[in-house]
């Protein structure tokens, strides 16, 4: 946006004022161009119109928002010009009392005439360390900055003080060296910052004056060179002066003084040190009366004059250079006091009776006569002679005065190289802080040759300045990516080249000066000559006397009078003859040393700009040429360090404090640079804000879609090209935004417009809702008074005697009526209510009922599980046995089929004497032939025979088709009826599953009661120690017995080892579950009362669970004795015990019956595999038979062929048998997939498990029965080979058949008992959980075993000590001390374990009564322990666990003295073990010493810890989200220091922190008075810090600051109360904090608002409160400013308040600690040594 359009109505512009320099108005009507007139309002309401010109309308600079005024840095404000600054100190210096300004890359101090409370240590503290920009302005953040660049870029700096007389250029050049001292402590004895600030009190005295501007002016310059080492400490200083005002010394103007120095003399003239001196009071002194002025109100010269010889001695200037000073500066006072009369004829003389020549010669120890002669004489040396010629009264005046001018300024030098001598300190310079106190700009009614040098050197220091400014603004852009474009900018290169040049205004002077007879007037004409073209140089139009210089600050016109004689300072040599020839060592070394320095003066100086030749010299330098050359020498030292600017402003010429006179002001900000700081910032883009900054005060002004992007740089972008539509009004950096002028005064117009428009919405629409409630509020009571009067009318209308009675009658009818028809009402809701609590009361009835039958219901499962689960346990050991078993019967068989082998190769032996046979045979065969013959005659019979066979044959298959028929409707019924027992199987196995998972769940719930339970026992526990150790010991020695005898079984059964080896695995575990089944019964001891009431209900679900498990299997009376019959003690242990025995007693009896009848069924199973295998030898024997007999008959199977053919019957017959077997596999496959079905469902069915097994069980007795059947059809087929194989083959089948499902089942159980070990694991868990600790106790209890040859003692017998050797101490103190970490377990386990230990070897030593022994110990132990915090003084976990511990060793101290106070809650046993021989008293107060400084050490560690995050943490952190505290200052982080950002911490770090250290001291065991006096520590630092920042940071005082703040209080407020720490008192350390945050909030503009301030803030003093109002910054333009006529009647109020005047708080201050007596409950009988120490060589007593 133009800068034009921004001059429209409403906006403010500053107009020039005569007064006021600048005044403010108000624009009426908008700018247009073309105008002749600018319209205005002024502020007192006057119309006043400003006139332009149309061509080039030069209009009135704008004035700022008020939401920018009174910013830390100018270069913030948007529009930056004069009148800007102006209002921006005045507003910064009048009414917040602020004298500190940043502008840029300079500090402008304004002198307030007053002392301020702001200079103190605790402000020095708080500065350092910190960035500049993060706090207030202050001299001592500059020092920081230059402190902190020379730390980190290794490279020396410089601190330029500048400013006119009064301004406080000294003091602030003090303060910044005090500021060195402080915060970088020398390493050395020899306290060098001590001597650095001490030098500052020497130099005023012999260097300072009062003038009309300032009663303690520096009259020359000082450049102060802080030296450091590498570690950043003070070496060192050494100090460099320039032009001394050595005219001061012989002439004062009125109302001014001499140096310092001669009236403090004057003021101890009576002292008997200075009576030698025969000094006066300063009125009788020439040189110390003649500006009529001897005293400074508020200074006493007396005092001064103490200090002064006070840092005399701290330099180490010994008492007799102090005399010689002192007679020198007598001297000088009694010289001017000589009087020099007029003789005639151009003589003069002085007479030797004078007292004061006699003093002064007497004192300076030179020759009257001498002094006398060549003070009215001088010396002409011609060519051939020399000729002594007698000189005027007014020239031997001037030689007197040049006398002491020149002794003054050797004496003065003297001083100085002395003072650099005592603060040269040995060692190597690493860097050096220069602080340069130099004239600023001066310009007076009448300036001479002293003005020209120090208006010449502070043209040299502003070209610095500028070259440095744009070096900076340079970097700026090139490290921001800007681009870098020219700034047109005043450089004063031409006014020095006039001053310094060839043939400029200096040569001149010291050629006029080489000619005798040159006047002041001949080189006056001589520089008109030259200089008539140089348009910087001009001639005054009135006088001839004088000529004038445009400086860069103004136009000065110098009187030429006197610039001769000051430039020569002429001293005739024979009184500097008289001087060397003096008998006083100190005079005569003055002047001999200046003989050598001018002897070695030749000295060649580099100027400033090259090419600019000075003229030739005399070998005598003047004045100018040495003022020259040292301010080369200067400006070489300033340009090699990276200098730091402080610009001090005088506010007003009469010294009033806080009086702001703006032509004075703005005088000086023209001459000192700070306008031309502010109009190259405003060339460029003076206001740079951050993105985040920019994103946070202009969110308003974003779109929905603009505020939505997650990219908060490119919504920034966004939104500035959207709002300002000129590019060049803005650049974006990296880091930054960099706006021209005006830009963020628009940017907050239109921030304040759509606030107000908002706020205007608001206000419409609460308005229009408060308006219409009122409205109807009106209506309705309107409405009301109209219906009472018009009711009343009609009564007056209607009202008569009949009217009355008729009235009075219907209220008698309607009050019958009414109650009759309460009555019904109260009736009906009676019933109604009776009724609903009947349903109500039967409903809530029912659901009791309900759940009690629910819970019954859990009983009952559980009762089932918990049966299931030990049949389960059961039968997983019984299968481990069977398997065992059937190993041994597979080796068996294996012998059995070795033996067939055997027989099997008989039988091959009787094959070959079959063989033999053979021939036998067929001898047989041929009778066989012979017989044939006969066979053919029996055909017939034998066809007769065959014939009968086959109708046989016929018969008997008719009988097997119709049993095959009957075989298959019995499998079809069979397979229904499995598949109905399958599904009623499943939905059993559903209901069981679901019974399971709730049981389960209740047990989950019990498991965690009895974990309760047993945490709550643990107790109990500790007390049964050593009942529990016997029982281990016997357990032990079980265990041992158990695995030797099963060694001894792995031993015998050496051929079984593997098998062996898993069966032993669960014999050990059986004592294992009888060990914790022994730990459940005593846990179960402590819970008999709260399983009473379960009792029956277990009873009653025990003799259930028994009835379903044998009640088909025993009789009643069995059952009746396997349940208890007295209900009335089931609920005791041994009776639970007993029932949960009977359970598993009939778990075994029905194992039994289930074992039995397995053992039965293999038992069928092996006879039918005998059978079958009888069977097959005798199929084999058969068919090795057939084989021979078809062998045999081989020959003669042709000639039988005629009968195969004829019995055609039998292959008929085969076919059928092979059919038959054809079915039968078929029945076999399907069979098989039956079982396959059955083995997929066995996990659904395994609680099933015994009816499947009966069911098998009938199911076999039926195939069976069939067997039997198909076994006589078999034996009547034994004759057929055929029928044989088949049968057997079928009985082979089926027993395979068999073994599959049997190992199918057994795979299923085994799978099932796999998952189910798991919820047996959970169900154990309570025992492991006992077993644990009971581990826990073993290994404590393993650890404190007593090294002793006879047999161990009980515990009850121990005495509580611990005996040790003394060779044994440094080992003791090395293990429990120098070694000990706080981590251990051990440690942890028993807090004060150390302090425990170290007591019970006090106690042995008591006990022996050896004191030394005692002594050594205490003492060793005391060392050890300083040591420890010695080595580890930031280790914050250490030095905790050492504080408690000599805490607690303290307090057994005092627990076991014998005195009475502190034996008062000590038991019986306790007393006993109380000290008898030696009084320890002198030990506790040394080790009450040691526990003080523990606890400071401790409270220092956990502050440094906390320190970092106190400010962000409850300042700069926004804790209240949406109430955003950021003002918008858009002022750039200066310091070049930032390169990164610091972490970020906000309230909950600190909540953090603190929950740390709490956590850690009650892990040590630390006391708890002792806990809350360190968090109360803790918060008083919290509060401290954080008061004391919004003290030093004006940005932090704002209302919604104070709301952040109180916010945070409470969190704090609110870990107190959780930590149960309320007691501490810690919240009453934050009490100044809350009153200053509620004193943010609070209005600030009644009487009554300051009567309430006065009220509330008790704990706040006066400066702060009004520190706190000056400081109050409003947020946006609807806050206002706090007016400074509030500030003054609240201070008026809180004047006579009592209290501290400090406007800091000490961060360092303490609170008395103290260490409460707290008796320990340990039993040190009980207590033993734990192993991981390392302590074998103690030995429990």
């Amino acid at each position: 946006m133009a800068l034009l359009e921004l001059y429209t109505e409403f906006n403010r512009v500053w107009i020039p004022d005569l007064e006021h320099v600048w005044k403010s108005a108000e624009i009426v009507r908008d700018f247009h161009s073309g105008d002749k007139v600018l319209e205005l309002l002024l502020e007192d309401g006057t119309k006043h119109h400003h006139p332009l010109d149309p061509s080039t309308p030069s209009l009135p600079p704008l004035r700022n928002p008020d939401i920018l005024v009174g910013e830390n840095d100018l270069t913030a404000l948007s529009y930056l010009h004069e009148p800007a600054v102006l209002h921006n100190l005045r507003v910064r210096f009048v009414e917040s009392r602020i004298i500190y300004t940043y502008c840029g890359i300079i500090l402008v101090a304004v002198n307030p005439y007053k002392q301020l409370p702001i200079y103190g240590d605790a402000i020095i503290h708080a500065y350092s360390g910190q960035n500049m920009g993060d706090m207030d302005p202050h001299i001592f953040a500059v020092a920081e900055e230059a402190y902190k660049q020379m730390a980190r870029n290794h490279k020396n700096q410089s601190i330029i003080v500048s400013g006119e007389s009064g301004a406080g250029k000294t003091v602030s050049a003090r303060y910044a060296m005090r500021y060195f001292a402080i915060v970088s402590k020398s390493g050395s004895n020899t306290r060098v910052e001590d001597k650095v600030l001490a030098s500052n009190p020497v130099t005023e005295a012999i260097g300072n004056a009062k003038t009309t501007r300032n009663d303690n002016s520096s009259r020359f310059g000082k450049y102060t060179e802080i030296s450091f080492d590498r570690r950043y400490r003070i070496i060192g200083a050494n100090m460099r002066t320039y032009l001394l005002e050595k005219s001061r010394v012989v002439f004062q103007a009125d109302n001014e003084r001499n140096y310092h120095i001669f009236y403090q003399m004057c003021s101890c003239a009576q002292l008997p040190e200075f009576k030698s001196l025969r000094l006066m009071s300063a009125d009788n002194f020439r040189y110390t009366s003649i500006g009529g002025d001897i005293t400074i109100e508020g200074v006493d010269d007396k005092k001064d004059m103490e200090e002064t010889r006070r840092t005399f001695s701290l330099l180490g200037l010994k008492e007799d250079f102090q005399s010689d000073v002192f007679k020198v500066l007598a001297a000088i006072l009694h010289l001017g006091n000589v009087e020099i009369k007029d003789s005639g004829k151009d003589k003069s003389s002085v007479s030797l009776s004078d007292p004061h020549l006699a003093v002064c010669c007497e004192l300076l120890a030179v020759s009257v006569e001498g002094l006398v002669r060549w003070l009215c004489h001088r010396r002409i040396v011609l060519v051939a002679e020399t000729v002594v010629k007698p000189v005027t009264k007014e020239r031997a005046g001037n030689a007197r005065d040049a006398l002491a001018k020149h002794i003054y300024a050797l004496l003065f030098d003297c001083i100085i190289n002395k003072i650099n001598t005592a603060l040269r300190v040995p060692g190597k310079q690493h860097a050096f802080i220069g602080v340069l106190d130099i004239y600023g700009f001066e310009t007076f009614d009448i300036n001479s040759f002293e003005q020209f040098c120090i208006n010449y050197a502070n043209e040299k220091l502003q070209q610095q300045f500028n070259l440095h400014v744009f070096k900076l603004e340079q970097e700026e852009y090139m490290k921001e990516d800007i681009p870098w474009t020219l700034i047109d900018f005043y450089d004063n290169q031409p006014v020095i080249d006039l001053i310094e040049a060839k043939m400029g205004i200096l040569d001149l002077l010291d050629e006029e000066c080489l000619f005798p007879q040159g006047t002041d007037q001949t080189w006056l004409m001589k520089l008109y000559n030259y200089m008539d073209t140089n348009p910087l140089f001009e001639k005054p139009r009135l006088s001839n006397e004088a000529f004038v210089i445009q400086h860069f600050a103004d136009k000065v016109e110098y009187q030429c009078r006197g610039f001769l004689e000051k430039n020569r300072d002429t001293l005739y040599e024979e009184l500097v003859d008289i001087m060397r020839a003096s008998k006083l060592p100190f005079l005569a070394l003055f002047f001999h040393e200046e003989e050598q320095s001018t002897a070695n003066s030749k000295v060649k100086v580099r100027p400033a700009r090259p090419g600019v030749k000075p003229a030739n010299k005399q070998l005598r330098a003047s004045v100018g040429d040495k003022f020259s050359s040292s301010l080369s020498l200067l400006m070489e030292t300033l340009n090699a360090t990276t200098p730091h600017y402080v610009r001090c402003i005088k506010p007003n010429d009469e010294k009033l404090p806080f009086e702001y006179d703006s032509r004075r002001v703005v005088q000086q900000l023209r001459a000192c640079g700070v306008l031309e700081t502010i109009r190259v910032s405003a060339q460029s883009y003076p206001s740079r804000w951050t993105y985040i900054e920019f994103y946070s005060r202009y969110s308003i002004l974003m779109s929905h879609q603009e505020a939505g992007l997650s990219d908060k740089k490119q919504t920034c972008k966004d939104v500035l090209q959207r709002l300002i539509q000129d590019p060049n009004q803005y650049k974006f950096g990296r880091t930054k935004i960099f706006f021209r002028a005006g830009q963020v005064a628009y940017l907050e117009k239109l921030r304040l417009d759509r606030l107000r428009g908002a706020s205007v919405t608001i206000q419409k629409h609460v308005r229009g809702w408060s308006q219409r409630r009122k409205f109807l509020r009106m209506r309705e009571a309107a409405i009301i008074l109209q219906q009472y009067i018009r009711g009343k009318r009609t009564i007056r209308k209607m009202v008569s005697a009949e009217t009355l009675k008729r009235g009075w009658a219907s209220m008698v009818i309607q009050r019958h009526w009414r109650g009759y028809r309460t009555r019904q009402i109260y009736q009906l809701v009676r019933l109604a209510s009776v009724t609903i609590q009947a349903f109500t009361r039967g409903w809530m009835a029912r659901k009791r009922y309900k759940k009690m039958i629910e819970e019954n219901k859990a009983l009952v499962i559980q009762k089932y599980a918990r049966a299931w689960l030990a049949r389960r346990r059961f039968q997983t050991m019984r299968r481990l046995v069977l398997n065992v078993q059937l190993s041994f019967r597979v080796q068996k068989l294996r012998k059995k089929i070795e033996e067939q082998n055997k027989e099997g190769r008989g039988l091959m032996e009787r094959l070959t004497s079959l063989a033999s046979t053979h021939s036998q045979t067929v001898d047989r065969l041929q009778r066989v032939e012979a017989q044939l013959e006969k066979s053919t005659s029996q055909k017939a019979s034998v066809e007769a025979r065959e014939k009968k066979g086959k109708e046989d044959a016929t018969q008997t298959i008719a009988q097997l088709r119709q049993e095959i028929n009957v075989l298959t409707l019995e499998k079809k019924k069979l397979d229904k009826m499995f598949e109905a027992s399958t599904k009623e199987a499943k939905e059993n196995f559903d209901v069981i599953k679901r019974s399971l998972l709730d049981e389960k769940e209740t047990e989950a719930r019990l498991r965690k009661i009895a974990e309760n339970s047993t945490e709550i026992q643990r107790q109990d526990h500790e007390k049964e120690v050593e009942d529990l150790k016997e029982e281990i010991k016997r357990l032990k020695e079980e265990r041992v017995t158990l695995h030797r005898k099963l060694e001894e079984e792995g031993q015998v059964n050496s051929d079984l080892q593997e098998q062996v080896l898993q069966l032993t695995k669960h014999v050990k575990a059986i004592p294992e579950l009888r060990r914790d089944l022994n730990n459940m019964q005593n846990q179960r001891n402590n819970m008999d009362r709260r399983m009473k009431q379960h009792s029956e209900e277990a009873r009653a679900k025990m003799n259930e669970i028994t009835r379903q498990l044998l009640g088909g299997v025993v009789e009643e009376e069995v059952l009746l004795g396997l349940t208890p019959n007295d209900s009335e003690k089931i609920y005791e242990v041994e009776d639970l015990l007993a029932a949960f025995e009977g359970l598993q007693k009939a778990t075994r009896i029905l194992e039994t019956h289930q074992r039995e009848q397995k053992e039965g069924y293999e038992t069928q199973l092996e006879g039918l595999q005998l059978k079958a295998d009888h069977l097959q030898n005798e199929n084999s024997k058969l068919q090795n038979l057939f084989q021979e007999k078809s062998n045999v008959h081989e020959n003669i199977r042709q000639e039988v062929s005629r009968l195969s053919s004829e019995n055609s019957v039998l292959p008929e017959l085969k076919l059928q048998v092979s059919e038959l077997q054809r079915q039968k596999q078929e029945l076999e496959l399907h069979a098989k997939e039956l079982n396959r079905e059955l083995a997929e469902k066995t996990e659904e069915i395994t609680n099933t498990l015994q009816t499947k097994i009966k069911e098998e069980s009938s199911q076999r007795r039926h195939f069976e029965e069939k067997a039997e059947a198909l076994e006589e059809v078999k034996r009547q087929l034994q004759g057929r080979v055929e029928d044989l194989e088949e049968a057997n083959d079928h009985l082979r089948r089926q027993q395979l058949m068999e073994s599959e499902a049997k190992s199918k089942l057994s795979e299923e159980t085994s799978r099932l008992t796999a998952e189910n070990m798991d919820f047996e694991e959970q169900l154990d868990q309570r025992g492991r959980l006992i077993k644990k600790l009971q581990n826990q106790i073993n290994s404590f209890e393993s650890s404190q075993k007593v090294k002793q040859t006879s047999a161990p003692a009980m515990p009850k017998d121990y005495l509580g000590m611990l005996e040790y050797k003394r060779e044994d101490e440094p080992r003791l103190i090395q293990n429990i001390i120098l070694d000990l970490k706080p981590k251990g377990v051990v440690v942890n386990m028993i807090p004060g374990l150390p302090a425990y230990i170290v007591f019970m070897c006090v106690r042995f030593a008591d006990y022996l009564n050896d004191e030394a022994k005692l002594k050594s110990l205490m003492n060793a132990t005391i060392c050890a322990v300083k040591k420890v915090i010695m080595d580890y003084p930031k280790d914050f976990e250490l030095v905790s666990f050492w504080l408690s511990n000599t805490y607690q060793l303290l307090n057994c101290l005092k627990q076991y003295s014998g005195e009475e106070e502190f034996m008062k809650q000590n038991t019986a046993h306790q007393k006993k073990n109380c000290l008898q021989n030696f009084d320890l008293s002198e030990h506790r107060q040394i080790l009450s010493d040691l526990a003080i400084h523990i606890y400071h050490q401790f409270i220092t560690v956990m502050e440094k810890s906390i320190t970092p995050e106190i400010v962000p943490g409850m300042l700069e952190h926004e804790s209240l989200q949406g109430i955003s505290s950021m003002k918008p200052t858009g002022f750039r982080k200066r310091s070049n220091s930032i390169y990164e950002e610091s972490e970020t911490y906000s309230i909950s770090s600190i909540i953090q922190q603190l929950s740390v250290f709490h956590s850690t001291m009650n892990q040590h065991g630390m006391e708890q008075g002792l806990i809350k006096q360190a968090i109360k520590q803790l918060f008083y630092l919290v509060g401290a810090t954080t008061l004391n920042n919004i003290m030093l940071r004006k940005d932090m005082c704002s209302c919604r600051k104070g709301m952040q703040i109180r916010c945070n209080i409470s969190y704090l407020e609110e870990w107190l109360k959780e930590k149960g720490l309320q007691s501490s008192n810690a919240i009453d350390t934050l009490r100044p904090l809350s009153q200053a945050a509620w004193l943010l909030q609070v209005n600030k503009s009644t009487d009554d608002d300051a009567k309430e301030i006065t009220e509330k803030c008790t704990e706040l003093n006066p400066v702060q409160i009004v520190k706190i109002l000056n400081s109050y910054t409003p947020i946006d333009d609807f806050e206002k400013r706090v007016p400074s006529s509030f500030v003054r009647k609240v201070q008026a109020l809180v004047h006579d308040r009592d209290g501290s005047t400090q406007m800091m708080l000490d961060t360092d201050y303490r609170f008395q600690v103290t260490f409460p007596f707290c008796p320990s409950q340990q039993a040190l009988e009980l207590l033993q040594v734990p192993n991981s120490l390392h302590l074998g060589f103690l030995t429990r007593i």
